[in-house]
């Protein structure tokens, strides 16, 4: 339930970000080029080149937000996030399924309409539903092995998500150096910062011009910005030794090598061997990782003949899944 209501506010600020780079750029071909990203980071361009002939905003707008039949639009994600929230309804507050049930029902209504006229404004929403869900979480929930699970999804998702951004933008972070110093080439560098809430932060952390090898270690190091990878995966690993049912757990030796191996690293060394293979292996962590939970936590007692838990609680998924 939680990855899916994070999928969703993710979609939207990818989108968000896209609509306003595309907004910026002066030739049309470059403009219409910024719409592959979304694609790229959803893992849904083949899909998508298979209902659509052309890679435009309006038709990637209506495909990523509100198409029904694309399981990583904002519409199903909340959907799903409905449908999971009902299966553990009564897990919840009654404050966290108001909000849940209201965003789908506010989004069911939207399906089919054209979002090219305001899109910012329906991007805003999404993220303030999400925000909403969390806050309500934090100030209702009680902290039991439910709420551990909740964040656990959550920080799993943004650091696939965040290591999704920087694959598809990781051209961007290394301009040639004739481009570096371009105005698109500061807005481009500025829009990686924007779609994961970071542009203030870098000023306030760094407090000198945007460069490559700092937007990459504030998104993929640092361990005080609660979107880097460094962050989700401590709080991963947090969580897991908290729910692990034993200290040599394999999950928890995979959740402590994955944070250690990001405690550990310096962003010189990571942009020496290359940040493309950097976070794709990180990627293929978190997958291995996301695996050994489902497998430990869930699957082994979905197993079982006799039903502990509902049946109906799906194991937590890869993005692609």
């Amino acid at each position: 339930m939680s990855r899916f209501v994070e999928r969703a506010e993710n979609t939207a600020r990818v989108l968000d970000v896209t609509w306003r780079m595309s907004m910026v750029q002066r030739d049309p071909a470059i403009s219409e080029g910024e719409w592959y990203a979304p694609l790229n980071i959803t893992g849904t361009l083949f899909p998508f080149q298979g209902r659509y002939s052309q890679v435009r905003a309006d038709q990637v707008l209506t495909f990523m937000a509100l198409d029904p039949a694309n399981p990583a639009s904002i519409l199903s994600c909340a959907k799903q996030a409905r449908e999971n929230a009902r299966a553990v309804r009564v897990s919840l507050t009654s404050e966290m399924w108001e909000v849940i049930n209201s965003t789908w029902l506010e989004l069911s209504k939207l399906s089919g309409k054209d979002l090219s006229a305001n899109p910012q404004a329906f991007f805003d929403w999404v993220k303030e539903r999400s925000h909403l869900f969390r806050g309500v979480t934090l100030g209702t929930m009680h902290r039991g092995d439910a709420f551990q699970f909740l964040r656990l999804g959550t920080f799993l998702e943004r650091a696939d998500n965040t290591a999704r951004i920087l694959d598809v933008k990781y051209h961007v972070l290394l301009s040639s150096p004739e481009e570096v110093g371009r105005a698109v080439d500061y807005y481009q560098w500025g829009s990686v910062l924007r779609s994961v809430s970071a542009f203030e932060t870098y000023k306030r952390v760094y407090r000198d011009a945007i460069t490559p090898l700092k937007i990459a270690e504030l998104l993929m190091l640092r361990e005080d910005f609660p979107r880097s990878l460094h962050f989700c995966v401590r709080e991963v690993f947090d969580i897991l030794a908290k729910l692990s049912p034993s200290p040599r757990a394999e999950v928890l030796r995979l959740g402590g090598e994955l944070d250690a191996r990001l405690r550990f690293s310096r962003i010189q060394s990571v942009f020496k061997d290359g940040l493309h293979e950097y976070v794709i292996d990180f990627l293929s962590r978190t997958q291995a990782l996301t695996e050994e939970i489902s497998s430990t936590f869930f699957r082994s007692h979905l197993e079982q003949p006799a039903q502990t838990q509902d049946p109906a609680v799906p194991p937590l998924t890869s993005f692609s899944s």
